[in-house]
């Protein structure tokens, strides 16, 4: 057996070594996000429908209008970065359709599961201040209420675990 690698053989290890190369630099990449947008410190995460393809629950524009109420909010309010103070932080995601094509804009707080209908700027605002700050659900406003469970998997494989587990025959 030679002492030196063949031509497939280093062919293959650089390869192997970009790979490894290329991977460290993607979790760098994703750390720093995770850091910057303060992921592990979310607290809440807000969905609200809008700028939808095919507009059913409301207009296009409402939605829009919602959407931008929303973010200015959260940041004049700084809820949407974490801070000493408050090591928890609010993150909000525009969806382009939450499937329920009526009383729009539709919004969804996790991990509360509250979904609100007839998301207009001046309900979010109400939203914001009764369900966000101050812990209280808009009875007026919500149509469901569907907490996510409070056991989560703490890893990826914790994840495929419980996967695996709740797909096997009984």
């Amino acid at each position: 057996m030679p002492a030196h690698k063949t031509e497939p053989e280093a062919t293959q290890a650089s390869t192997n070594s970009d790979t490894s190369t290329l991977e460290a630099s993607k979790q760098r990449t994703l750390a720093a996000y995770v850091k910057s947008l303060g992921l592990n410190q979310i607290q809440r995460h807000i969905f609200l429908c809008a700028d939808q393809t095919q507009p059913k629950c409301c207009s296009k524009e409402i939605s829009l209008e919602s959407w931008k109420y929303l973010k200015k909010r959260l940041k004049e309010l700084k809820l949407d970065q974490p801070k000493d103070v408050q090591a928890s932080c609010i993150f909000r995601t525009k969806a382009n359709c939450l499937r329920v094509c009526t009383s729009g804009p539709i919004m969804v707080v996790y991990p509360d599961g509250v979904w609100y209908h007839s998301a207009t700027p001046e309900v979010i605002e109400r939203i914001i201040q009764e369900h966000i700050i101050g812990n209280q659900v808009l009875e007026d406003y919500a149509f469901l209420v569907h907490p996510l469970p409070e056991t989560f998997p703490t890893s990826v494989s914790d994840y495929q675990a419980m996967e695996a587990a709740r797909t096997q025959p009984q």
